[in-house]
């Protein structure tokens, strides 16, 4: 357990600098649709676009956590699937519905909503999850899919919340959501790559 709270602590300060750099690419993208007038025209299909980050999300996230079991764990293929699944979907839910959410509600935004994606659009969701399962089993990589996993997740968050904004924010409403943005990807995806994982192996050193 030592060994796993080591490399979780470890794997977080790592993290830290991308993820901060993810969110502030959040707040840019935000303040350019809000201050060039294209938040009209951006927030109706806001769900949509948030509809093609998710999956991707999942799927990443099913890969690496896939990957990083099949390397350390017991290789059962039941066990395998689940740990890919359930790694994937309930952290990504959490990192790209369930904090920004609370962050709408605490933020005081107009529009607030959970848009929770493997009840929503399970086939939507679902489908990437296992793909990203048997992509991980088969030929697994934790590199580049880990970084894709960090920015897409943060984008997915963004355009979570903005299905709840209104037709401005105010610069303390901005500041917060940079910080929910950096809490949605920094812990739940690091948790998602490698703590989860981690639980279920038969060793921990990495």
């Amino acid at each position: 357990m030592s060994e796993i709270i080591k490399r979780v602590a470890n794997e977080l300060k790592k993290h830290a600098p991308f993820t901060f750099f993810g969110a502030l690419t959040g707040i840019i993208i935000m303040l350019v649709l809000i201050f060039g007038n294209f938040l009209p025209q951006v927030s109706p299909i806001s769900q949509n676009i948030f509809y093609i980050l998710h999956p991707i999300h999942v799927l990443l996230s099913a890969l690496v956590t896939t990957t990083l079991y099949m390397r350390y764990g017991k290789r059962k293929i039941w066990l395998t699937i689940l740990i890919g699944y359930t790694g994937s979907i309930g952290i990504a839910t959490m990192s790209d519905s369930i904090i920004p959410y609370l962050g709408e509600v605490l933020l005081d935004l107009p529009n607030p909503g959970v848009h929770i994606g493997f009840i929503e659009e399970p086939l939507l969701t679902n489908t990437p999850a296992f793909v990203g399962i048997l992509i991980g089993y088969w030929k697994g990589t934790t590199k580049f899919p880990h970084a894709g996993h960090v920015l897409i997740s943060t984008w997915a968050s963004l355009f979570h919340i903005i299905m709840a904004l209104g037709a401005t924010v105010s610069g303390i409403q901005t500041v917060g959501i940079f910080i929910f943005l950096f809490l949605a990807v920094w812990l739940p995806c690091c948790t998602s790559d490698i703590v989860y994982p981690l639980l279920f192996a038969r060793k921990t050193k990495v």
